[in-house]
């Protein structure tokens, strides 16, 4: 119920252009209503049901073309296009980039293209460098759309990452998915599109193993006062302001508290001296999306695990074990990391 009236509340508002605006000053303004669709569930494709495939749109560079020029749908008439909608710190795009992958090494000489728009979420993604640099420690080979502007992810009327819709040879939408999950189903509709574009013998299908989440975790959690409400338990810097806090007596379940210095400021807290996050969650695994140069020290269970972190703000996995648990971990991170969102398989 919860899904549909989501569903509901985006269609309106898309239907009366309400969207836009948003979108472009507020990048994660969906994050409530993407946890639905982040879990792996699909909308309904008549939300986003086009004719003609719009093209790349207010690009601000590409990756993995000639000379970084532009890709159009109109230059690959006669393939099948496959456009997705990513983020390189979302952990919900990184789970489905292997298929996206597989597909585009298995099928490219059969006639299917891969592009890949990059629509940012945080400002250290507006970066084309940090994007290169992830797309290269990714695997991302195929075209890479960086639309910082939004402007190619409102043409599609687009909402949530990830996001693909499939285009025919003649640049007619042909299908669309959004979430993660029924990879077969998209393998099956690129190969029925690829025989019926004159295709050949296409190779077998692809093996890739579906990881989205079956159990019920914590939701994602961003940890920046732009990105409000903050799933805290006890004190937090007010907005621009340096506190030192102290834990509190307990921290709810799936919240985190905060002790040590702070200073928060847009989409992150900033560690001070002796800072440290307590985080009471349910999942398998555990992401913290981070930026800076220092050490991160994981205590779990008894157990202490140090994580380095450096190079351009990403995503790193904090835990990961084979089964969902219930458990508190805390972090001690070296003074001027950036902790903007966790994220839990």
């Amino acid at each position: 119920m919860t899904t549909g009236v989501a569903l509901l509340a985006v269609a309106a508002a898309t239907a009366f252009d309400l969207t836009a605006g948003l979108q472009r000053t507020v990048p994660d303004y969906t994050a409530a209503l993407q946890k639905s669709f982040e879990a792996g569930t699909s909308a309904s494709a008549s939300l986003h049901r086009l004719t003609a495939a719009p093209e790349p749109t207010g690009i601000t560079a590409w990756l993995n073309t000639p000379g970084g020029q532009p890709l159009t749908l109109a230059s690959r008439r006669g393939k099948v296009v496959l456009v997705t909608f990513w983020t390189y710190s979302c952990v919900n795009c990184l789970r489905a980039l292997p298929h996206y992958e597989s597909w585009y090494r298995t099928y490219r000489d059969a006639g299917l293209v891969v592009l890949g728009v990059h629509t940012t979420e945080f400002a250290f993604e507006h970066e084309p460098a940090n994007v290169a640099a992830q797309a290269k420690a990714l695997g991302v080979d195929y075209p890479v759309a960086i639309d910082n502007d939004y402007a190619t992810w409102n043409a599609y009327g687009n909402q949530y990452w990830p996001a693909s819709y499939l285009v025919d040879a003649s640049g007619q939408v042909r299908g669309s998915h959004f979430g993660e999950g029924a990879y077969a189903d998209t393998e099956q509709q690129i190969r029925d599109l690829l025989t019926d574009a004159g295709a050949g013998p296409l190779p077998p299908p692809t093996d890739v193993p579906d990881a989205t989440p079956v159990e019920a975790t914590t939701p994602e959690t961003y940890l920046g006062p732009a990105n409000a409400p903050v799933d805290i338990t006890g004190d937090q810097p007010p907005p621009g302001q340096t506190r030192t806090l102290r834990f509190p007596a307990a921290v709810a379940s799936d919240t985190f508290a905060l002790d040590g210095t702070w200073t928060a400021s847009g989409e992150s807290l900033t560690a001070g001296p002796s800072a440290r996050l307590r985080l009471n969650f349910r999942a398998r695994a555990v992401h913290l999306v981070l930026g800076g140069t220092g050490t991160l020290t994981v205590e779990l269970d008894g157990t202490r695990t140090t994580v380095p972190a450096s190079g351009v703000p990403k995503l790193y996995t904090l835990v990961s074990g084979p089964a969902a648990r219930h458990s508190t971990l805390t972090l001690s991170l070296t003074p001027g990391l950036q902790a903007y969102d966790f994220t839990f398989d």
